[in-house]
Order: structure tokens, then sequence, then C-alpha cells
């Protein structure tokens, strides 16, 4: 039948989210460490790139091997941005219950700096979005990838907005809907960004590299 044809758009659908299923299931043992989470998600979207690309390889020997190389910075980034986010989430816990407990010229102060440390949170997320992307495709400094994440971020803002909705749906989902869907998890979500991400990326003169790392 041709619906269970190789070729079949069932039949590659079907691939396709088994693929996004092992590939979540890799993520998820490589990140287990906390530290490596940075590595194992540029190791994810190296390997979710191909695949929107069609392709097609040895899912496990590409995961490892973009794991290994881009394993230095990637972690390094991601303990920068683990420790911002970890900065703004208590700045932001701080003021909120400062401005609770405040009134008069106080609370519109707190209000300020609450209003200020929201508009810091989006910038994060922006560059969280955009960060681990960006290094499983080119060589750059840390720094570079932090700065070119936020550009890219704010100037293509409807492909941000769209991963943010895959990443929220599939939060909502799993929390509220159905649980067993976590099977599913990041690894989903990466590969339906990677949709959006590859042609903003290619756009930016960037395209992801056979070895996850490589600049053209």
């Amino acid at each position: 039948m041709k619906l269970f044809s190789y070729d079949s758009a069932f039949s590659q659908t079907a691939l396709r989210l088994a693929s996004s299923c092992y590939l979540n299931v890799l993520w998820l043992i490589c990140s287990l460490p906390l530290f490596t989470v940075g590595a194992a998600t540029t190791a994810l979207y190296t390997v979710t790139f191909k695949l929107v690309q069609g392709e097609d390889g040895h899912l496990t020997q590409q995961f490892f091997r973009a794991f290994r190389k881009n394993f230095r910075q990637a972690t390094a980034l991601w303990l920068m941005v683990l420790a911002g986010g970890v900065v703004l989430a208590l700045d932001g816990y701080i003021l909120y219950h400062l401005r609770a407990s405040s009134t008069g010229t106080a609370a519109v102060i707190w209000t300020l700096l609450l209003a200020v440390i929201l508009a810091a949170a989006v910038v994060y997320a922006i560059i969280l979005t955009y960060v681990f992307p960006l290094t499983a495709s080119v060589f750059n400094t840390s720094v570079a990838m932090l700065k070119n994440s936020f550009l890219i971020g704010t100037h293509y803002l409807f492909c941000t907005i769209v991963v943010f909705a895959i990443h929220f749906a599939m939060f909502f989902v799993v929390v509220r809907l159905f649980t067993p869907m976590l099977i599913f998890g990041e690894g989903l979500c990466a590969l339906l960004s990677s949709r959006f991400l590859a042609p903003v990326i290619s756009a930016c003169s960037y395209e992801p590299s056979e070895d996850g790392g490589d600049a053209p």
C-alpha cells in the first residue's frame, strides 16, 4: 500500500516522530549531569538541522560527534546563561516581594526595577532560544554567539515567537494534558523549531556544517 511505503508522507512523518523520540532520549541522558545541557542541546540541533534538510544518517553517531566537538564552548555558554538565569530569577523574586510590601515612592521604585528585570528576562529568553542552534552551526567566540543570538532573535521576531510557542505548547501538554508526551519532549520541539530556525540561520549566512560546528 502506498500509505505504508517508505516514501509516503505517512511513513516519513512516522519516521521523523520516531527519530525525535530517540533524540529526546539521547538529549535527556546527556543532560543528566546538568552542566552538560548546553552540549546536549547543541548536539540535538546539529542532528535536527540535518533531518529537516533531508540529510539522513546514523543519529547516534551524529549526535555524539557533535556533542564531543562542541562540548567545551557549549558547556561554557550553558554555564553563563544558567548563571544569568539564576541572577534574574533571584532579582525578580526579591523585587516582587519588595514591591508587594511597599507603598508610595518605594513601591514606584521597586516597580520600575521589576520592569527592568522583566525586560532583561525577555532578552535572556531570546538569547537562550538561539545560542545553541548557532553553536551547532558555526564557529565563533562565546561573546559573539550571545550577541548574535540576540540580534537574530530580535530581527526575526516571527521565528522567535513560533519557537517560543512550540516549546510552550509542549510544556503545557506535558504538564496539563498528557504527561507521556514527555517521551517526545525537547526532541520533537527541536525538530519542529529547526524547520523555522534553519532558513533564518541560512539567511544570516550560517549553514549547519557536517560536524555541527564549522563555519562555511
